[in-house]
């Protein structure tokens, strides 16, 4: 046994009968993978390439704590085995680390340097943008680039409360929200509070996804960070039914050419960043709908207006028993 490595007999033998040796190691200390090669003819071939082995690992691992977080950046996003809207969003986040220590060498962060860094970031993405440079220093720690995750160690990350929820208190307030967004928007604000569909899903679907005889809506894709996103799998997609309000807010919706259900003024997937300040918080103001809902207190307003109905219900059938 050796520092890294260990060098071993072989239980089987070679075709001669003669003995055969091998040794193994760990690529990045305790916890790593583990990695054998056999079929040494002695103890000292075997040790040989061991130390070969280990030089070269050392040579790399030099090499790679001269490396700068722009660059081990790059190399992760690029090994990142994930859909292409979650690696700009990465990518985004991320530019916000390499902007300050884009050109420093792994080895060369600190904690402490880091910590003042995360308190310069905006509140609503502090967050994210410290777990996204923790996770990208991991994979360093992770492949022995680097001793301690500097993101980590010493630097506090805590988790942002949740955003109060505010559902509409009423179908009333909804409808006259709807009235003041008018033929085009009006009906998707209804069916979105109908159906409780997430904002980036209503946002997506398309008229192929309603079928309105089995009065279901089939969601199979969403609309986020300007990008089409579809689910890992088949599993993923699901169908939602269709109440009567929901049909009744189709059913006023504007003919148009877009293949899309709630089409943008072009006819491609709707703006939302656009459509916050410029016609759904106007809506709200000339409703009187104070404080203002965000879109997705729709989804929260679906939930709140199913579990109100499912108490009356309950009340109903114990004061028949």
């Amino acid at each position: 046994m050796r520092q890294q490595g260990q060098v071993f007999q072989l239980t089987g033998r070679g075709r001669d009968g003669e003995r055969l040796w091998a040794y193994r190691y760990r690529a990045a200390g305790r916890g790593s993978r583990r990695l054998q090669r056999g079929g040494f003819a002695s103890e000292a071939d075997a040790e040989a390439a061991l130390d070969r082995e280990l030089d070269r690992l050392r040579r790399e691992r030099r090499v790679s704590r001269s490396l700068t977080l722009r660059e081990l950046v790059e190399v992760y996003l690029a090994q990142h085995d994930v859909q292409p809207v979650t690696i700009e969003k990465l990518r985004w986040l991320l530019g916000k680390a390499t902007a300050a220590f884009g050109e420093r060498r792994l080895g060369e962060l600190t904690s402490l340097e880091i910590a003042a860094w995360r308190m310069t970031i905006p509140a609503g993405y502090r967050f994210e943008a410290t777990q996204a440079l923790r996770q990208v220093l991991h994979r360093a720690l992770v492949c022995g680039m680097i001793d301690v995750n500097p993101a980590k160690v010493g630097v506090d990350n805590p988790t942002p409360r949740r955003k109060e929820q505010r559902p509409f208190e009423s179908w009333e307030e909804i409808d006259a929200v709807a009235a003041a967004l008018g033929r085009r928007y009006g009906p998707m604000i209804v069916f979105a509070a109908a159906t409780g569909l997430r904002t980036a899903e209503w946002v997506a679907l398309e008229k192929r996804d309603i079928d309105r005889e089995q009065r279901v809506a089939y969601v199979r894709r969403s609309f986020t960070h300007r990008q089409v996103k579809l689910p890992k799998t088949e599993g993923s997609m699901r169908s939602v039914p269709l109440q009567a309000r929901a049909l009744q807010a189709l059913e006023r919706l504007p003919t148009t050419r877009s293949p899309l259900l709630f089409p943008g003024v072009r006819g491609s997937h709707l703006d939302l960043h656009n459509f916050r300040p410029h016609q759904w918080h106007p809506a709200q103001q000339a409703a009187g709908i104070e404080p203002h809902r965000r879109l997705y207190d729709l989804r929260h307003t679906f939930a709140t207006f199913a579990l109100v109905s499912r108490r009356s219900t309950c009340r109903g059938i114990w004061a028949r028993a």
